[in-house]
């Protein structure tokens, strides 16, 4: 009880500062008028993109499952062409010169460079991401640093472990679309060196040039939405806890699931720290999906579950990394069906980062609700017990205020992230949720160094350029970010997501948040700069942007196209 206090009193203090420095209603949340010059000279700006959701499918011998796509995404869409960055890879690297990005966030797909997961590399992989790397830091006179994450699919990991015919007897599942390794059992020690191996031919490869490596993407969500709710791949839960699943367990399969890949990141760091680093001086760390969460109501119940949501979806993976273990709230609430760290895993783990990445999109209100555990599926969930409420959002541009109102129950990711469920057409602009997450992470976990991998708005993808809804969303998250790092923050850099209009992993191609859209309907895919395009390119290279000067590159690009 009295290190949930010792927490609440560090919780309490910063969600008031943070609601009354942004208020009117919880209101406009950010510095208005800022240039780049206002950010330390060494935090990074950039956009960045994901190997299957911008490369061509079939290239470079990759491996893949299509049933899942073919039966997860609305109308057979995949991501067999997408934008076909594989061919369009100098293109595009000019695009990112022309638009001024300091750097730019990729993927490297493992059965891109290891068809069979583990044994020979394959030339032609190597080829395209030497090619890419050295395209994108010898630009003309154009030095883009870049930050690169692991990038894993199915195909190669069901042939080796067997999971889609026995889950119990797997080792180890990858997502079926994106940067995610899924460790799944305890006795996975061969899968992991197979990850660390694969880790050791990224790192001998392209670690001269590349210098930001991060393990895993959304180690939190993908592991809660894959392993629990069932709501993305490989889609294993209970059938009582999630949406319609034949296999899997939801009560303990996301707490082993999450517990490994924690074990492959600090194995990982450990090999670069002990054969790289002294030579390549590069950082290794791991990225998490961050919501901020604010009490429903001033109730002392609703903080204090408001502190336990934050336990769960940041304490979950980012606690063991920083001090060697769980969130205690978590271990007493699972119980046994949150595996132990042994000493050594501890030892391991404890400072196994350089950094923490943080993608943040929304605002979520927290509603205790300790009747979840009573429920028959006793699942992550059922453990948080706590409702998670939406909100939504009214802009009011003569006063540049944004207004909220408690619109629906926002418990099921599925609800959350995929467009047609979701209750809203964008995402709802709370920016302040963004500061609040840097601030927690400063005050709760020493103020480590934190990169915002992703931050964007989407939008159904219909074709328009002018896109002042996002201008509008970027322009109150990146202003949060000063905001917190003119008090203090240790944050290093932001990136958009994403730099063009990619197959969404959870949508397909029914939403964008590029800056630059892409025409599939043109047999060359080209691109076309949105109005956020010009605005953030704008800012890059040392305009000021507030109010005013989205009016005037919206007058500029109307009056051009």
């Amino acid at each position: 009880m009295m290190t949930l206090l010792r927490r609440l009193s560090l919780f309490l203090p910063l969600f008031l500062v943070i609601l009354l420095t942004d208020s009117a209603v919880l209101g406009v949340v950010s510095v208005d008028t800022f240039t780049r010059a206002d950010f330390p000279a060494d935090f990074v700006f950039g956009s960045g993109t994901s190997a299957y959701q911008v490369l061509a499918f079939e290239e470079m011998g990759r491996v893949w499952t299509r049933s899942l796509t073919q039966i997860w995404y609305s109308h057979g869409a995949t991501g067999d062409i997408a934008c076909d960055g594989y061919h369009k890879y100098k293109e595009d690297v000019q695009l990112m010169t022309d638009t001024g990005l300091e750097a730019y966030r990729l993927s490297i797909s493992w059965s891109r460079l290891i068809p069979n997961g583990r044994g020979p590399v394959n030339p032609k992989g190597r080829e395209y991401y030497n090619n890419l790397i050295n395209e994108l830091i010898g630009h003309g006179n154009y030095q883009l640093p870049l930050r690169l994450k692991m990038n894993m699919e199915d195909g190669l990991v069901e042939k080796q472990c067997n999971l889609s015919t026995s889950f119990t007897n797997a080792s180890y599942y990858a997502h079926s679309t994106e940067y995610m390794m899924i460790v799944t059992m305890l006795p996975s020690i061969q899968c992991r060196k197979d990850f660390v191996a694969y880790a050791d031919v990224c790192f001998r490869e392209f670690g001269d040039r590349v210098l930001h490596w991060t393990t895993f993407n959304e180690a939190n969500i993908f592991t809660f939405g894959g392993y629990d709710e069932g709501s993305t791949p490989p889609r294993r839960c209970s059938p009582s806890c999630g949406v319609n699943c034949t296999k899997g367990n939801s009560s303990t399969e996301p707490y082993i699931v999450g517990h490994n890949i924690l074990l492959a990141h600090a194995s990982a760091a450990r090999l670069y720290r002990k054969k790289y680093k002294a030579t390549q001086h590069g950082f290794v760390g791991l990225n998490i999906y961050a919501f901020w969460f604010v009490p429903y109501t001033n109730a002392m119940e609703d903080t204090i579950a408001t502190q336990r949501a934050n336990d769960f979806y940041i304490g979950w993976f980012v606690n063991p990394l920083v001090f060697g273990d769980y969130p205690d709230i978590m271990k007493k609430k699972a119980g046994t069906r949150i595996p132990a760290f042994t000493k050594l895993e501890s030892k391991q783990l404890k400072g196994s980062y350089d950094f923490l990445g943080v993608n943040q999109y929304i605002t979520i209100y927290i509603k205790d609700k300790s009747s979840n555990l009573q429920m028959e599926c006793r699942d992550f969930n059922a453990d948080l017990a706590a409702e998670m409420i939406c909100m939504s959002v009214i802009l009011q541009p003569k006063v540049n205020h944004f207004l909220y109102k408690i619109l629906s129950l926002c418990n099921h990711l599925y609800l959350l992230l995929v467009l047609n469920k979701f209750p809203f057409p964008q995402f709802p602009g709370t920016p302040f949720g963004l500061q609040g997450v840097l601030e927690y992470f400063k005050q709760v976990y020493g103020n480590p160094p934190v990169y915002i991998h992703e931050n964007g708005q989407r939008s159904r993808r219909n074709g328009t350029l002018n896109d002042t809804f996002r201008v509008t969303y970027l322009h109150g998250y990146m202003g949060s970010v000063l905001n917190a790092v003119r008090n203090g923050s240790n944050a290093r850099g932001y990136f958009t997501w994403s730099f063009l209009d990619v197959f969404e992993l959870l949508f397909g191609y029914e939403s964008g948040l590029g800056l630059y859209y892409v025409d599939l309907d043109d047999k060359d895919l080209k691109r076309y700069p949105k109005l956020s395009a010009h605005w953030y390119s704008n800012f890059l290279k040392g305009g000021s942007i507030g109010p005013e000067e989205v009016i005037q590159i919206n007058t500029k690009v109307s009056t051009s196209s």
